[in-house]
């Protein structure tokens, strides 16, 4: 389906550019921040077996991950306040625009993108949304485990210039905005946020994606969804779409 935005421009809703990741039960996959490989196995009692192969007459999984760790997954300011907040009540819109960019992270042992290297790109006046491609970018980080593995982040002064150009939703190919250890401090998601001061009950980080090589960096639609689950952080389903003329 053509979807028109404007006189000139429209997306085919037919051609969706999906950035999210898989989670399955399977090694290796995709884990961060400690955690085990997430468990998918058929509910067993002795009333039950929730497997055809096992005997049963359906398929009946339970699943136990944490969205943090296993999963592309949206995320609002509860992650980080005392008080509750679910991504589920602050994400009421799906449609955005939206922009891709792609840089590689400075530094030593500690990488990190810079404030300089978005600047030098430039946002694109009207996007509502940024997504962040990392280099060197492969398929590996589908599968990767980046528990102690010191993964690259954003430096914290971006947030501010992020909120000065109207960027509501950010969505990186990383474990963490944050680096992996920094002693709990999470500059980058309380300034994002401004938490503790006045917590922003809006604007929402996307983690986890994986955009391949073969979608050029500029202006998307951005569809996000995210689970109805009443919690900081839910599965999510980031698509692009391509706007044509």
């Amino acid at each position: 389906m053509l979807f028109y935005l404007n006189k000139d421009e429209y997306i085919d809703t037919l051609k969706p550019l999906d950035i999210s990741i898989e989670m399955s039960g399977e090694t290796p996959g995709l884990v961060a921040w400690g955690q085990n490989t997430p468990i998918i196995e058929p509910v067993r009692d002795e009333h039950f077996i929730g497997s055809i192969k096992e005997g049963g007459v359906v398929n009946f999984n339970n699943i136990a991950f944490n969205p943090h760790a296993h999963i592309t997954h949206t995320e609002c300011c509860g992650h980080i306040t005392e008080g509750f907040f679910s991504v589920n009540d602050v994400l009421k819109s799906y449609f955005f625009e939206a922009q891709l960019l792609t840089v590689l992270p400075e530094g030593g042992e500690d990488k990190s993108v810079s404030l300089s290297q978005i600047k030098n790109i430039g946002i694109i006046k009207g996007v509502k949304a940024l997504v962040i491609r990392t280099l060197p970018n492969n398929e590996k980080k589908i599968r990767a485990n980046y528990t102690d593995s010191n993964p690259p982040f954003l430096d914290s002064d971006i947030a501010e210039y992020l909120i000065n150009n109207g960027i509501e939703h950010l969505l990186v190919d990383l474990p963490s905005v944050d680096q992996e250890r920094d002693g709990g401090a999470l500059a980058f998601h309380h300034a994002y946020w401004n938490v503790p001061n006045k917590p922003n009950t809006t604007r929402t980080i996307t983690e986890f994606i994986f955009v391949s090589e073969k979608v050029k960096d500029g202006n998307y639609i951005l569809e996000l969804q995210v689970g109805p689950l009443k919690n900081d952080a839910s599965p999510s389903r980031p698509i692009l779409y391509e706007k044509m003329k």
